[in-house]
Order: structure tokens, then sequence, then C-alpha cells
């Protein structure tokens, strides 16, 4: 995979898991700032995307995208917020994280 592609992968990863976790933050103090600065950080996530879109494709940002922060959003929520997940939702992670690693080996190799 191009590092390029990984590097901004991660960026937009790091932007959404903002906005995820200020949207969090909003649903427990109200404050309408915090919602504002959320849906910034969603926007800005959005137009990363797009240049991710076109140097991957569609099916591979969107898809390494959302696996990557359902991984670290539920890091988060475990660290930050003291949710925890069962153990059936562990394994729906495990198994995103294994097709992430196929995805991107698979494009690696030109498939």
């Amino acid at each position: 995979m191009n590092p390029q592609f990984l590097l901004w992968l991660t960026g937009a990863m790091a932007i959404f898991i903002g906005g995820a976790t200020a949207s969090r933050a909003y649903i427990a103090n109200n404050n309408i700032l915090v919602l504002v600065l959320a849906l910034c950080l969603y926007c800005v996530g959005n137009l990363m995307m797009v240049r991710l879109m076109r140097e991957g494709g569609l099916g591979l940002a969107i898809s390494a995208s959302a696996i990557a922060q359902l991984v670290v959003v539920n890091i988060v929520a475990f660290i930050v917020f003291g949710e925890r997940l069962s153990l059936p939702q562990l394994a729906g992670v495990g198994l995103g994280i294994v097709a992430m690693v196929l995805m991107l080996f698979s494009a690696e190799r030109g498939a």
C-alpha cells in the first residue's frame, strides 16, 4: 500500500475519532459548541476521504477507514468513557481487523 495513502488514512481516522469523541462528549454535557466542533471535524474528515477515494478507490478507502475507526473508537470508548464490549462484539472487532489486513494486503499485491 502507498505510504501516502496510509498517512492520509491515519489522518482522516484521527479526525473522525475526534469527531466521535466530541459527539459523545456533547451527549454528556449538552454544550452546543462541542456539537459544532464535532460537525466541523466530520466535515474535514469527509474532505480527506475524497482524496483517499481518488488514490485507493471507493471500496478500499471507505472500508479501511470504517474498520480503523471501529477499532480506535472502541479503544476510546473503553479508556475514556468506561464502555465495555461483549464477547461476540469483540469477535466482530477482531474479524474487522482481519478483513482490513486482507484488504490492504490484496491491494498491495495488485489484486
